[in-house]
């Protein structure tokens, strides 16, 4: 497999094991091309993989990572919400039975890493214990978007599941979002505690955690017994090195073998051309973003919003803060290696259109001192960055000067992390400087949750959005995931028209690895550090194909006449 052929088939939203992979089960170096090439073994007995954070015992309702809930827990389809069609996993097949109503068919041979059990109870107890808990990660696929109001055991392998409203994308999103917990584990937490557990998670999946410690990080096990078939690698270190250079170094001397912060684009040459490492490149389902503060005048007039966008220029923006590694963003919202995103999505470069609009509104330079006014107060614009970020800060000036080049002054305050994150809950910014990543900007009900939340709009705004809230019903009533798709094309392009953020650029990610293994895999939105690249091959492969038709939908439903009006969504975790 070519490096050429690996980078195309990942930006169409494919997922190839990376090259070198096969080769690595005679232990022999993978062919050449563009730093893809891996030379480890397809197996190990224990890898240090650096955390650049610890998020604690893994208490999946209290914000730890998908990547290292995966390696403890399942999901009842896989690999995530972030391919077209996701395969069978602790689930065999999925019926849509009418706009509201689902069954499910279960696995029999799966028990949890306690030794009890699989069983349709734990399932009905996952998504009832969702709805109760406090809105985090997940919920929102339970309690919101969409509304799962009940979920019954029919027989001993067999679950139904009724919502609320419409549901067809539930098999396809929801199912292969939500981790399944152990109704036995967390039956005595009361739901509203639920984010104060820090006892180690029970899960079913291919590691157990066996130990967590603030000072010395994680360590996994590998859990022999797993239904899909042994780990690859036995035990998993997992230290946490909060400084960059300070991860990268290790990696350099082989105190790790790798690590979940990508490289920086500076940095990817020297690497590349280690001996010692080997290179790899992936592409990203995230990016960096400005995002506009549509609750402040004059953010929230549509057509200003657009005139921002179309004033920042996402080639340079590429070619300097990423250094060319990626594609610049003329695409918009979502990313447009999202399977359900519009390929006619355009966010061009045109400053040109930015004037123009600009005019239109009335906003001028009357005094001719390079800065337009409002009512005759000049406009200057608040923007927040991370001051620790130097990417982010070149980012940040970048912005300010295309934005000044239309008129439009802006004035950046660089914060720590802690402060800026303050600010940002507090909506204290016109702009700020951040990132998002696959769960926001890869999964199909969370752009529909985005709008609904205060991310990319907020329901409860006091602002006027009648093109959003016209496309909104309509994907209501849709009750086929086709129907569901072809509205949210819609979607994005009223979304686009008046973005509530601005992509900078699409990135690639850049990984270094040691050459003690070599089974490292792509899994769109999760890098290369999770569960997949340390599964045998053919597993692997399996769960990211599209072989199986194991979600039955039903495509002969008519929208329907009329939707409920939704209730105000919640903030949560995207």
């Amino acid at each position: 497999m070519s490096a050429r052929r690996f980078r195309a088939a990942s930006a169409a939203g494919a997922v190839l094991l990376l090259v070198g992979a096969a080769a690595a089960c005679t232990g022999g170096p993978g062919p050449d091309g563009a730093g893809n090439s891996l030379s480890g073994p397809s197996t190990a007995d224990e890898l240090t993989i650096a955390l650049d954070v610890d998020t604690g015992p893994l208490n999946l309702f209290a914000g730890a990572s998908d990547q290292l809930v995966g390696l403890v827990y399942d999901k009842l389809f896989a690999p995530s919400p972030y391919v077209e069609d996701p395969q069978p996993w602790l689930a065999t097949e999925a019926r849509q039975l009418d706009e509201v109503t689902w069954e499910v068919d279960l696995r029999t041979d799966v028990t949890w890493q306690d030794g009890e059990q699989f069983t349709p109870e734990d399932v009905v107890f996952s998504f009832q214990y969702m709805h109760d808990a406090p809105t985090g990660r997940y919920t929102h696929h339970v309690n919101d978007t969409p509304s799962v109001d009940d979920v019954v055991k029919v027989d001993e392998d067999t679950v139904r599941f009724e919502c609320r409203d419409a549901c067809p994308s539930l098999a396809q999103v929801t199912l292969a979002d939500l981790p399944i917990v152990a109704k036995h584990v967390w039956e005595g937490v009361d739901p509203a505690e639920a984010k104060t557990v820090q006892d180690l998670p029970i899960g079913t999946g291919p590691y157990e955690l066996t130990s967590y410690s603030p000072t010395e990080g994680y360590v996994f096990t590998a859990n022999e017994n797993y239904f899909a078939g042994e780990p690859t690698v036995e035990r998993i270190t997992m230290p946490v090195i909060t400084d960059q250079s300070g991860t990268f170094t290790a990696l350099q001397s082989g105190e790790i073998d790798a690590t979940t912060r990508t490289l920086s684009p500076e940095l990817v040459e020297q690497f590349a051309s280690s001996g010692s490492l080997d290179t790899l490149t992936t592409q990203a389902l995230s990016f960096p973003e400005v995002t506009m503060n549509f609750r402040h005048d004059p953010l929230d007039v549509p057509e200003f919003r657009r005139a921002l966008s179309d004033a920042v220029d996402k080639e340079q923006m590429l070619d300097v803060v990423a250094l060319g590694q990626g594609r610049a963003a003329t695409q918009g919202y979502p990313h447009p290696d999202a399977p359900f995103a519009n390929p006619d999505n355009s966010t061009p470069t045109d400053p040109g259109a930015a004037d123009t609009a600009l005019d239109e509104l009335g906003f001028t330079d009357a005094d001719g001192d390079g800065v337009r006014e409002a009512d005759g107060v000049p406009i200057s614009l608040t923007m927040l960055v991370d001051s620790g970020l130097p990417q982010d800060v070149r980012a940040a000036e970048l912005v300010a000067e295309d934005l000044a080049e239309v008129g439009i002054g802006v004035e950046t305050e660089g914060l720590d992390a802690a402060t800026l994150e303050e600010r940002s809950l507090e909506k204290d910014f016109d702009l700020m400087i951040g990132a998002i990543g696959a769960h926001g900007v890869a999964d199909p009900d969370q752009f529909i949750m985005s709008h609904r939340s205060g991310y990319l709009w907020d329901s409860d705004t006091d602002s006027d959005w009648a093109p959003w809230d016209a496309s909104y019903e309509k994907w209501l009533r849709q009750t086929t995931h086709e129907g569901r798709l072809s509205v949210m094309q819609e979607l994005q392009t009223v979304h686009n028209a008046a973005p509530t953020t601005v992509p900078l650029f699409y990135p690639e990610e850049h990984w270094a690895v040691s050459q003690a293994y070599g089974g490292w895999f792509e899994s769109p939105g999760y890098g290369i550090v999770h569960k997949w690249s340390f599964l045998p091959s053919d597993v692997v492969e399996a769960a990211h194909s599209s072989e199986v038709d194991a979600i039955i939908e039903r495509t002969d439903l008519e929208p329907v006449a009329e939707v409920a009006e939704q209730p105000t969504s919640q903030e949560h975790q995207h």
